[in-house]
């Protein structure tokens, strides 16, 4: 019997092509994305995020990122907007309240990553995701600073994790109903346990793995084979701010757009 939580999206059979058909049309209308992420020894997450977004079809795009490369940045990023770094060049903890505003302005935020391992910008990274209410997307190493408060993440609604399987693997673990992934799982049994661990979590899954881009929400899983994942988050956010009340459907569709690429 065949698995009905489990969708297989196919080359030129989205699942959803309704979702494909009512995007918004006009940009006033598609949204507002905030991008935050960057330290000083590396900022191409974010500058691929912004770009990506862009082509995800996002109303509005604005960047953030610490003003430790505010002087390198002005010609290679002039889009780019700054808040303030720690000596080492990571967001400082006083970046939170400029944060917040920026963010009041947006529809979502994605967490982009390269923030680099630093205490003050973990206490900020926790402050927001406490603070901010709206779409959440974390990518890259902002996962990280998430493993050790794993439920911080998972209960929070309107959140996406997308990231590798070894984030993926530390957090299911790490959660209040531990799941253990392990990297030699079929296809088969990693989307049973993904079926079951997200039934009991609020926040949706996005795993790039094996040639499959793997979206888990409440219970249901697509797959849809794609060559890489390094740009989907940016594809996630979008969407999900979108069409924030089929989030499921959003994330699959994101998916087939971003492979279609």
């Amino acid at each position: 019997m065949a698995d009905t939580f489990w969708l297989k999206q196919i080359a030129d059979r989205p699942l959803y092509p309704d979702m494909l058909w009512s995007r918004p049309e006009n940009k006033q209308t598609r949204g507002k994305l905030l991008i935050i992420g960057g330290n000083s020894h590396s900022f191409s997450d974010v500058s691929l995020a912004y770009g990506e977004a862009q082509k995800a079809g996002i109303g509005t795009v604005r960047a953030i990122l610490p003003n430790s490369l505010q002087k390198s940045l002005g010609k290679l990023f002039p889009e780019a907007e700054f808040a303030p770094s720690t000596p080492s060049g990571s967001f400082a903890r006083t970046a939170l309240s400029e944060l917040l505003d920026i963010s009041a302005w947006a529809n979502g935020v994605l967490l982009a990553g390269d923030f680099g391992k630093n205490s003050e910008t973990a206490v900020l990274l926790e402050s927001f995701v406490d603070k901010y209410r709206g779409s959440l997307t974390l990518s890259g190493d902002s996962l990280g600073y998430f493993i050790n408060s794993a439920e911080q993440l998972l209960k929070r609604p309107g959140t996406i994790l997308v990231g590798d399987f070894s984030q993926i693997q530390k957090l299911a673990a790490g959660s209040d109903s531990p799941v253990i992934l392990k990297h030699d799982m079929n296809l088969n049994n990693l989307v049973e346990r993904l079926h079951d661990w997200t039934q009991t979590i609020e926040a949706s899954v996005l795993l790039p793995h094996a040639g499959q881009a793997i979206v888990a929400t409440s219970g249901q899983v697509s797959t849809t084979a794609i060559k890489n994942g390094r740009a989907l988050a940016a594809f996630a956010a979008v969407w999900q701010l979108q069409q924030p009340a089929r989030p499921f459907e959003a994330l699959a569709s994101a998916v087939y757009e971003y492979s279609r690429c």
